[in-house]
């Protein structure tokens, strides 16, 4: 009698067992519930979730049963409070890792990616795995760095009077280059006769016309350049502001539902924008590195549902960005530990 009893508890235990197991291979699909929030709340990929449930689309019923590929268990990443950041004297260099890029090497030790490419002496944003960077000035050495900048370090960049000419480096953009020398993208390509931002090591541009007068209507320009771009920006971010609320649906770039790309897409076009309907990695490549991000600029994300650049977004000011997100559209916070882990940097399109 006794063994029987013993049998029958085990086998209670087991059925259990099984149970618990059955229960968490599947998700019951809940109100608002999105292919993209589960692939994240599960820490899997869209593709997987549709490939194993045998999905012909991303449209989902309250109450049907998914089944959930791999490693079930529930991420919890976005409602982790966020990790301090390791103070900067704690740890003086860094190694890069596949994956890493400045902007977010930046962001995990608290310095700007100027700080951080002036301390590595960069030229570009080219950089390679297994590459040692500084993170931190050495004890003791910020007076002799600051007396060493104010005797050796030139002026700020700035074009020389006269027919200028800039010899292209590894690592240089069109983006860059202007910036240093305080002149636009635009300006740059019809100086020089481009069709494209594609340049060359080793090719040489102008900076300037020749004539020296020109420099005060020059400097208007970039002025004027500089104040249409401050409306732009304004523009866009209202526009934006418009759609919060307007529900996540993938591949969607309309009011009637939007994912991350086609949110850009349809904010740009109605701000007068002609760039076509690109992926995130589409916008990724269309776009160049900021240090200093403006509202208005985009700030991406990487190996969000996928390996690589995977999301994006309008940046607001304040570390916020408004962004198509598995919630439909809404403003987020960069301190978000989910966000944090995943940032990639801040760019602006050519």
């Amino acid at each position: 009698m006794k063994k029987q009893m013993v049998s029958i508890a085990a086998a209670a235990m087991i059925s259990s067992a099984f149970a618990a197991q059955a229960s968490a291979d599947t998700h019951v699909v809940k109100k608002g519930d999105t292919l993209y929030h589960l692939a994240i709340k599960y820490n899997t990929t869209v593709k997987e979730i549709v490939s194993l449930n045998r999905l012909h689309s991303d449209f989902l019923s309250i109450n049907q049963k998914l089944q959930i590929p791999g490693d079930n268990s529930p991420t919890q990443e976005a409602s982790k409070p966020a990790k301090p950041a390791a103070p900067a004297a704690s740890a003086s260099t860094y190694t890069v890792k596949s994956g890493d890029t400045l902007s977010k090497i930046a962001l995990q030790h608290n310095m700007s990616l100027k700080d951080l490419m002036d301390l590595n002496k960069l030229s570009g944003h080219l950089i390679f795995p297994g590459q040692v960077f500084k993170v931190s000035k050495a004890a003791g050495s910020k007076v002799n760095e600051e007396k060493e900048t104010s005797v050796s370090a030139p002026p700020p960049s700035s074009a020389p009077s006269g027919n200028s000419v800039y010899t292209v480096k590894s690592g240089d953009t069109l983006g860059g280059i202007a910036a240093k020398y305080k002149t636009t993208v635009k300006q740059l390509k019809a100086l020089n006769n481009l069709n494209s931002d594609l340049i060359l090591i080793g090719q040489k541009l102008k900076l300037k016309t020749v004539q020296d007068s020109s420099d005060s209507s020059a400097n208007d320009q970039a002025g004027k350049d500089v104040k249409a771009e401050s409306s732009s920006s304004s523009s866009v971010l209202a526009e934006a502001q418009k759609y919060v609320g307007v529900p996540y649906h993938w591949g969607g770039s309309t009011p009637s539902g939007f994912d991350c790309s086609g949110f850009i897409h349809y904010v740009m076009k109605q701000t007068g924008s002609k760039m076509g309907r690109y992926s995130s990695e589409g916008y990724y490549a269309r776009s160049f590195y900021v240090d200093k991000p403006q509202p208005g600029d985009l700030v991406f994300f990487e190996n969000t549902y996928k390996q690589g650049i995977s999301h994006l977004g309008f940046y607001v000011g304040n570390n916020k960005f408004i962004h198509a997100g598995s919630s439909g559209v809404e403003v987020s916070s960069l301190d978000n530990s989910y966000w944090k882990k995943h940032f990639d940097g801040f760019k602006r399109f050519y």
